[in-house]
């Protein structure tokens, strides 16, 4: 059975009390630590690389979920596993060669993810359901945080949700990013997603901490 998770996202936390915010959201029961890995080509803004990922490893005691919208991701796979990756996605529009981008993932052990822009229809992962974990649906256009979810994706997670049914690949984990507050985590529950990544959602509110606590109480 899947184990619903909150994984902030670490781009809307305090840079400089970055240990600090790291131990509150674990403090509040994030199981993940979602990463946005940015490269101002792939996506319109830039954040960060695998020697910060390496420092947020030393000081955090649970996995990092790293998201790259970067072009030519095969060319750092290795430097993000090595940084400390446990959950590593990649855009499925950044690389024409997916599956054999997948496989290089997973020669390294960890979790193996794919990213779809709003845009991008789900069809495009029957082919590749064997090989990966996870599956991160963007309710928002990639790039900034702070927007507003996009109403379509619910459409998508449901088509999503039934090819995995008639795939037999229900085992693999949905991920939502974009837009996702303590007003509408729980309907997104109900939609079938399994992790739940949110930024200004739970950093913008008046107690990060408590944010996180009352999100899982809306999971169970």
């Amino acid at each position: 059975m899947k184990i619903k998770k909150i994984a902030p996202s670490l781009l809307s936390a305090d840079f400089s009390n970055l240990e600090r915010d790291i131990k509150m959201l674990e403090e509040g029961g994030a199981r993940l630590l979602h990463i946005d890995v940015m490269d101002g080509h792939f996506v319109p803004n830039i954040t960060m690389g695998p020697i910060v990922i390496k420092s947020i490893k030393r000081v955090s005691n649970i996995p990092l979920d790293v998201h790259l919208m970067i072009e030519n991701p095969g060319l750092y796979i290795d430097d993000f596993v090595n940084a400390g990756a446990e959950y590593l996605t990649v855009h499925a529009e950044s690389d024409k060669h997916l599956h054999r981008l997948i496989q290089q993932i997973k020669t390294h052990h960890i979790k193996a993810g794919v990213s779809l822009n709003p845009h991008t229809p789900i069809n495009i992962l029957e082919n590749i359901l064997e090989d990966i974990d996870l599956i991160l649906i963007m309710s928002v256009n990639p790039g900034f945080g702070g927007q507003s979810f996009i109403p379509q994706t619910f459409k998508k997670l449901k088509q999503l949700n039934k090819m995995l049914r008639d795939n037999n690949a229900e085992h693999i984990e949905i991920e939502i990013d974009g837009g996702i507050k303590l007003e509408n985590i729980k309907e997104l529950s109900d939609a079938g997603c399994d992790i739940f990544v949110s930024g200004s959602g739970i950093f913008n509110t008046e107690n990060p901490k408590l944010t996180i606590s009352e999100m899982i109480k809306k999971l169970k």
